[in-house]
């Protein structure tokens, strides 16, 4: 499992294309979880005249390693178990607590993501801090152990409920009794939306997985759809349509749009072809390779463009042989 320190390291490094594909699903869930969600809420708290062998007490009472201390309802200061070792070694366990513990508070906020408080255990080389609301009222604490713990968690739900994804979608056709039965989804994609390109292919990805498909199969849709998609945000007046009809026998992929069209088809389809603008082309887009690429993974491809009404693009990928069954018009 990703340790605090590799998650801390990765998260000041800069995000290229391709160590964001390397992004583990314990890093995400770094950024979704919030420490309300993995803090301990039941709060054990000392003052500061109470001896650390009133500590002694508690921590074995309550079997934690540290605790805040609070001061006429005021959080003061902290102290742990290795602040009760050290007075222990001292002799001096009738000392108040004041004495040995960290009067220097740092605090997380329950409503900050997970990775706020990994970076300020990292940052400050503590074991825990005490977790404040947005009216900086003391509402419990984390350790290193409550965010293993909550991350572990929160990967065993995200295992369970996928797993009830893909049984209820693997047996989405079974039950349903007719002569053609189809699942079909649809996207719309704007013009010029970069920041959301990709988001339509990764949708139709997950949802074949779901379904019970190959992943190369999977695989194949996801790239042959995130290419149309890219077409769609880059070389459209309006962007458009991307729509994907599902049957127990094939997946028909449709990419259109109303404009401008392409004035030469098979310019079009040759390898570094592009009519991108220069803008484009510095974002890394544009090389002309999407309708190649496209036409490599799926077995049929169709293309239909009338200069200045629009595009049509047809895609399928058969998982029966072509021969086995009669396409319907």
């Amino acid at each position: 499992m990703t340790s605090l320190q590799e998650l801390h390291g990765r998260r000041g490094r800069v995000i290229t294309d391709k160590n964001a594909q390397e992004i583990t699903r314990v890093e995400e869930l770094a950024y979704d979880l919030k420490i309300s969600d993995v803090m301990s809420p039941e709060l054990h708290v000392v003052t500061p005249e109470m001896s650390m062998a009133d500590l002694l007490e508690i921590l074995r009472d309550a079997q934690i390693s540290g605790t805040p201390v609070v001061d006429s309802g005021k959080m003061v200061g902290i102290v742990s178990l290795e602040d009760l070792i050290r007075s222990m070694r001292e002799n001096e366990l009738a000392s108040p607590i004041k004495k040995y513990m960290t009067s220097s508070v740092i605090a997380a906020r329950s409503y900050d993501p997970v990775v706020e408080a990994i970076e300020m255990i990292t940052k400050h080389h503590v074991g825990r801090l005490p977790v404040i609301d947005e009216n900086e009222k003391l509402v419990g604490i984390i350790t290193k152990g409550d965010i293993t713990r909550g991350v572990l968690n929160a990967l065993q739900k995200d295992y369970q409920e996928e797993e009830i994804r893909r049984y209820r979608a693997s047996h989405l056709f079974e039950d349903i009794i007719s002569d053609r039965t189809s699942l079909i989804l649809r996207y719309r994609i704007k013009v010029g939306d970069i920041i959301h390109g990709g988001n339509a292919s990764s949708n139709i990805k997950r949802a074949l997985l779901r379904l019970g498909a190959n992943p190369q199969i999977a695989r194949r849709c996801g790239i042959a759809i995130y290419e149309a998609e890219m077409n769609l945000i880059i070389h459209t007046l309006d962007g458009g349509m991307i729509r994907v009809e599902i049957e127990p026998h094939r997946i028909l992929m449709q990419a259109i749009d109303n404009g401008p069209g392409i004035d030469d088809i098979e310019k079009a389809m040759q390898a570094g072809y592009s009519t991108a603008t220069e803008e484009i082309r510095e974002l890394g887009f544009g090389a002309g390779m999407g309708l190649i690429n496209i036409q490599r993974c799926v077995d049929k491809m169709t293309l239909d463009s009338v200069p200045g009404k629009g595009t049509k693009l047809d895609m399928k990928i058969y998982l029966q042989p072509e021969e086995s069954f009669r396409e319907s018009s």
